[in-house]
């Protein structure tokens, strides 16, 4: 009879320090008091927006859960083998800077990947089936608007700098005369069409005759750019942005339809605030 009692005392313990670790409880998924500390570190959030960014995601669980959504093994490979091709980079690479960059191991990569495909598969389904193709005035209306953002350099005239060391390639930028071999250096000029948005974007932000930030060049190396000169910026004209504008008009359709989704989800829910962190 003591041993039963004691097991009781014990289980009773183990329910309440379990309880006494939730914050908040959407419909039966919980939401702990560790979730919404680690979401306020990620986010650089508050309490309220971290709980709101987490009650989101568990209603978003929940949809997917009822529209059976179903991501397969060869899916999330293939994901993550296209996110490599893109990047330049090998599969094995990739797991690699994953790994260095984000401490994620390739377990942890393709868990993460699979949700990202389940949310989109999950936002395809919600969106898709209520949006259509803007008209004609619409994409003159979004363009005429926003002509300042489609202007845009037609090129830049670069020097690339390629190093397997990066210390070596930092000393090279730090002091041009440095005489050092195992850097390679190659002129090139960068048409603003047949780049990366994100290149683009960090060319256009570096000042002329200086140098951007060191970045990985795909191969196991380091790369940087110097930057001698921005080529004539001019608008494309309508045309030459139109598909742009279409993807951002959509984008931001598909966003409203999703915001106004969730939100119905939210209020008809069942949501239980426990306890949140001090």
């Amino acid at each position: 009879m003591y041993r039963i009692f004691l097991s009781l005392l014990c289980v009773a313990s183990l329910n309440a320090e379990m309880v006494s670790g939730i914050a908040i409880v959407v419909e039966d998924k919980a939401v702990s008091l560790y979730d919404i500390k680690k979401e306020m570190q990620t986010s650089k959030t508050d309490i309220k927006t971290a709980s709101d960014i987490l009650i989101r995601k568990k209603l978003e669980e929940i949809d997917i859960e009822t529209r059976r959504i179903k991501v397969s093994n060869s899916e999330v490979y293939e994901d993550i083998k296209q996110t490599a091709q893109r990047n330049n980079m090998t599969t094995n690479q990739f797991y690699n800077a994953a790994l260095e960059k984000s401490g994620l191991n390739s377990q942890e990569l393709k868990a993460q990947t699979k949700i990202k495909l389940l949310r989109q598969k999950l936002f395809s389904s919600i969106a898709n089936s209520k949006m259509s193709q803007p008209s004609e005035e619409s994409i003159k209306e979004y363009y005429d608007l926003n002509k300042e953002k489609f202007s845009h350099p037609s090129s830049f005239e670069t020097v690339l700098y390629r190093a397997k060391d990066k210390s070596l390639l930092q000393e090279k930028i730090d002091n041009p005369m440095f005489y050092a071999p195992q850097v390679q250096t190659q002129e090139q000029t960068l048409p603003y069409t047949r780049i990366s948005p994100e290149l683009a974007g960090l060319l256009e932000s570096t000042p002329e005759y200086s140098f951007t930030k060191i970045l990985p060049d795909g191969q196991g190396g380091f790369m940087s750019f110097y930057l001698k000169s921005i080529n004539s910026a001019e608008a494309g004209g309508i045309e030459a942005v139109r598909n742009q504008i279409v993807s951002e008009i959509m984008g931001n359709r598909r966003e409203s339809i999703l915001v106004n989704h969730f939100s119905r989800m939210k209020h008809n829910a069942d949501i239980k605030f426990i306890r949140m962190p001090e």
